[in-house]
């Protein structure tokens, strides 16, 4: 018997156990590692006193193998995996992928689409009278009515559309416990309306009292204005401290959104990241080559979650929340000093992060009492006067992991708040992260350089990177090392015209920045960036923003962010010509492509006469034509 939670009926025999209490399906294969959410619920399940079993990426097209551990005593819990089963499956093009690093051996095609659905209805198939319960990242982003980029429609609520009992939004170990303790008390599933971050359908006439109400179903399906209302009243009310039931009407059904869950306590969750997972993935899959996420994770330790950053593309504000919520010094310590004796560690912690690894306090000190301001950020496109920048417990916990035995080198990989770093007076950790935790590279995302853009992005000014950039190369320069950043950047985000984009290309040349891989927005459910490709309206100004949406506006958008590659100079001209810029093609310093072959090169670009003058290279910038790495397909 091996220390992983039964996957067969052989496995329950062994433990002597008849009916498991609880059945997890996911579309991920099994890892037992913190760093899958099925993996956390489980053993959350496990050590509240109940038996749980996993069933991994079942065969969909009959019921099965969702028969195959028997009938459950209390409920399945269905999530699609650690990412939204459409996104697994087709990039921003909509082109089908063909791997998949949550599958075994990297191979597609082991989930359905739309997982958290499908699975569903095939529980329910195999034994009707048992509760559904859906969660994780596919459930919780498309808890409301929402625009589904890949049918480029609104779909109804994800717990109306699969017919699942009951919604657990966002990090869900105090709901899963909640549940789990009063079904086992012999309360039936449509009487659990009052568990804070869960979601419920119910007979409007049983609307609790004091919610807030977005536009229904019908109105954002019809309205961008009142689907654009909705977004903005789902945005507001995730706070755990000022957060409200919000509800919306879904035809003869009312959705009831229950307040957020409170996050948790650093005991909490130190207890959590405690349970005794293997961490690896299940043996049953080393003849099909393993499961390649786990190799990122493997020797990683997540120290915090939420992020105050906010950023309009991401959806972690919707989902774990805004408020950061950390671990214990001393729990880290623990984690790592058991890295160090696991099989194949080699002295070398990848990452101690999370969404923002250098959050590790409130972004100010009202947030206990008042919760995070409605509407605002905390750091752009200006921080906050009431921001308390504080890293002295992060440095802490990195000197002490430092000194652990056997531990070589402590790396940063999850990605830095650069503008939170530099609203610090104290420059230390600035220093130590240079000296100690940089891997060559540094990941950190401008996205882009327009402050337009920037700000519908919900970033800092392009100037704060550019400030960030100096002393970055300034302090790596003094310790005689040789590192450099790595921007993330993305092409087409609501707000971007193509003169931004041109923008952004100049840029990128003027700094000698030569990105091998962009990501091209993507709208994905749970955003405010979502909601302005949908209906082109900021959900919190209501104005107007252009959306590049045609496949020929993204080409050329893409294309301009790596002009320098042969293949993308017809696209680029294109582009240029149609911008207005005939001065960028040509061989002058600053032009961007030579002329097509065949025409007479007489485009007026810089070094010409009569072109514009070059721009001196930014002080300080050291970084090197062609020395980015492709960025990880996976990215906030």
């Amino acid at each position: 018997m091996n220390g992983f939670l039964p996957v067969s009926r052989q496995d329950m025999e062994e433990r002597g156990i008849t009916q498991l209490d609880f059945i997890c399906i996911t579309g991920d294969a099994y890892v037992d590692h913190p760093s899958f959410g099925v993996a956390i619920i489980s053993r959350v399940i496990e050590a509240v006193g109940f038996t749980v079993g996993i069933i991994a990426q079942p065969d969909w097209h009959s019921v099965r193998d969702f028969q195959k551990l028997g009938k459950p005593k209390y409920a399945y819990m269905v999530t699609s995996g650690n990412v939204d089963s459409m996104v697994a499956h087709y990039t921003s093009a909509k082109r089908r992928r063909s791997d998949d690093a949550y599958s075994p051996g990297n191979k597609a095609g082991r989930r359905p689409d739309r997982a958290v659905t499908v699975y569903t209805r095939l529980c329910k198939q195999a034994y009707p009278d048992v509760p559904v319960i859906i969660g994780g990242l596919e459930a919780s982003l498309r808890r409301f009515a929402h625009y589904d980029y890949w049918d480029a429609s609104v779909h109804p609520s994800i717990l109306a559309g699969s017919g699942a009992d009951l919604l657990s939004y966002g990090m869900g170990e105090h709901q899963t416990i909640a549940i789990c303790r009063r079904l086992a008390a012999g309360e039936k599933v449509e009487d659990l309306t009052d568990i804070r971050g869960t979601c419920y359908l119910t007979e409007p006439k049983n609307t609790p009292w004091g919610a807030v109400q977005c536009p229904d179903l019908e109105q954002v399906v019809r309205d961008k204005k009142s689907y654009a209302k909705a977004c903005r009243i789902q945005f507001d009310e995730v706070d755990e401290v000022r957060g409200r039931t919000v509800i919306q009407r879904h035809g003869d059904k009312m959705l009831v959104q229950n307040p957020p869950s409170p996050a948790l306590t650093t005991e909490e969750f130190d207890w959590v990241y405690e349970l005794p997972y293997t961490r690896a993935y299940h043996p049953m899959y080393e003849a099909e080559g393993g499961v390649p996420s786990i190799r990122e994770v493997e020797f990683s330790i997540i120290h915090n979650r939420g992020c105050f950053g906010n950023c309009n593309f991401c959806s972690i504000a919707l989902h774990q929340g805004r408020k950061i919520s950390v671990r214990s010094v001393d729990s880290v310590i623990r984690e790592a000093e058991m890295l160090t004796h696991k099989p194949g560690f080699k002295g070398y912690i990848h990452d101690v992060g999370g969404p923002t690894a250098n959050f590790r306090r409130p972004s100010c000190d009202k947030q206990e009492k008042d919760g995070l301001c409605k509407g605002k950020k905390c750091l752009a496109p200006k921080p906050c006067p009431a921001l308390k920048v504080d890293h002295s417990e992060y440095v802490e916990l990195l000197r002490r992991l430092r000194q652990i035995p056997g531990v070589k080198k402590v790396f940063i990989r999850s990605g830095i708040r650069y503008d939170y770093l530099m609203e610090d007076k104290d420059d230390t950790f600035f220093k130590e992260l240079i000296a100690h935790h940089v891997s060559g590279q540094l990941k950190v995302a401008p996205e882009h350089c327009s402050n337009g853009v920037l700000d519908k992005m919900g970033k800092p000014h392009i100037e704060v990177y550019e400030a960030f950039a100096k002393r970055f190369y300034e302090l790596t320069k003094s310790m005689g090392k040789e590192q450099y950043l790595v921007p993330y950047l993305m092409s087409s985000h609501p707000g971007s015209t193509l003169r931004d984009a041109i923008e952004l290309s100049l840029f990128l040349k003027k700094n000698h920045m030569h990105p091998e891989q962009v990501q091209d927005f993507y709208p994905t459910p749970g955003t405010v960036a979502t909601c302005m490709f949908y209906t082109g309206l900021d959900p919190y100004t209501m104005e107007e923003v252009y959306v590049p949406r045609t496949p020929e506006d993204k080409a050329e958008q893409r294309a301009l962010l790596q002009y320098f590659r042969p293949e993308n100079a017809d696209i680029v001209r294109q582009a240029l010509i149609k911008a207005g810029r005939r001065d960028l093609i040509g061989y002058g310093k600053d032009c961007m492509v030579p002329p097509a072959k065949g025409t007479s090169g007489r485009e007026k670009g810089p070094g010409a006469k009569g072109g514009p003058r070059q721009t001196a290279a930014r002080p300080g910038q050291r970084k090197k034509p062609g020395r980015e790495k492709p960025a990880p397909k996976g990215r906030r």
